[in-house]
């Protein structure tokens, strides 16, 4: 019998390119554990959360993947013990230069939120969001 919970951890440099790495390498973990009906709405909130670690804060990142009890939870780590600035209601930010990530993880994901955590010796935070929770 195939294992249904596990979880995967991506260490990621401050560059723009690893939010496509995490985008490509979610896609093949979700295929290979048969949630690739998932994959396109899991690569964008990937792709908003891991930007925000990258491109907004300075030191290291990762990405988490983690499936238990039927729900996928996709989080984000940076080195930055800041909360993230609450979302806005995406239709208020259809214009906006930014400010559109965390709407997007509101608006596409069943339930988000954000944690303090420290990995590898840096003071930091996680910021998750789940599929599959409803």
């Amino acid at each position: 019998m195939p294992e249904t919970d596990w979880e995967y951890t991506l260490y990621i440099p401050t560059d723009p390119r690893a939010v496509t790495v995490c985008r490509r390498t979610l896609r093949l973990i979700l295929t290979l554990h048969g949630l690739a009906h998932l994959a396109d709405t899991a690569e964008l909130l990937a792709s908003e959360l891991v930007s925000n670690a990258v491109l907004h804060t300075k030191g290291p990142a990762a990405l988490r993947i983690r499936h238990r009890d039927g729900v996928l939870q996709i989080g984000a780590w940076d080195a930055d013990p800041q909360p993230p600035e609450p979302p806005g209601k995406l239709e208020r930010l259809t214009d906006a230069e930014n400010g559109r990530g965390f709407a997007i993880v509101r608006a596409c994901s069943d339930t988000w939120g954000w944690q303090p955590l420290s990995r590898q010796g840096h003071r930091g935070k996680l910021v998750w969001c789940e599929l599959g929770a409803a």
